[in-house]
């Protein structure tokens, strides 16, 4: 590979084949791939080891599944969190929600094609959020129905409304500039904002609190 790398990124599955694939099509799309492992626990020691920019993660392994490997990568509590985009065979609503909530920048089927990998590669690099087009609408479905959402910290602005909406189905931090015609720093600047009020560690969690708070009914 030639000039500067588009980013460093850890492959963890199980299947080898799987492996060589999202090896061969991210190089080719310009990034590094620091290593390709296959098994959880491997995924894990490697991570912290070699910091990679992304870990692209299936849930079924041996030994310690995805969802785990996404919970001590990014969870909550870590202090130093790597992103980490779930790809995988299985869109079960279980495995969606226990990965976004557990921290995931992402949630990828394994059939959405390369340009959707690559595309989940670079929104967690650049911490933005990606999930596969075909399971979105039912994600949020899910999240709608769930309990009593939490309250804000403090009440929320009129643009930050705007522009958590906005995050809410799916925009992009320039998509979202675009949109309300606001530079990305600006954008940048709410959306720590919101993060901070309504106690949300990424665009995902504020994605479902958005649905959860009925947002996006209006």
């Amino acid at each position: 590979m030639s000039g500067p790398s588009r980013g460093r990124v850890l492959i963890a599955d199980d299947q080898e084949m799987v492996r060589s694939g999202f090896r061969m099509i991210l190089e080719a799309a310009g990034f590094d791939v620091v290593a390709a492992v296959g098994d959880g626990r491997t995924a894990i020691s490697r991570a912290r080891q070699l910091r990679p920019d992304v870990c692209l993660v299936d849930i079924r392994m041996p030994g310690v599944d995805g969802l785990e490997v996404t919970r001590q990568l990014a969870g909550p509590d870590v202090v130093d969190p790597i992103p980490v985009v779930v790809v995988t065979t299985f869109d079960l609503d279980e495995y969606v929600h226990a990965a976004l909530t557990g921290g995931a920048s992402g949630f990828l089927l394994k059939d959405a094609g390369p340009a959707l990998l690559v595309e989940a590669a670079d929104a967690a690099i650049r911490g933005d959020a990606l999930v596969s087009p075909s399971i979105t609408v039912r994600m949020l479905d899910h999240f709608a129905g769930g309990g009593t959402p939490r309250q804000p910290a403090e009440a929320l602005t009129e643009r930050e409304e705007e522009v958590l909406r906005a995050v809410a189905r799916g925009l992009t931090n320039a998509e979202v500039g675009e949109a309300l015609y606001v530079s990305l720093a600006t954008v940048k600047t709410h959306l720590a904002n919101l993060m901070r009020k309504v106690g949300a560690r990424n665009r995902v969690e504020l994605a479902a609190w958005a649905w959860e708070t009925g947002r996006m009914a209006r």
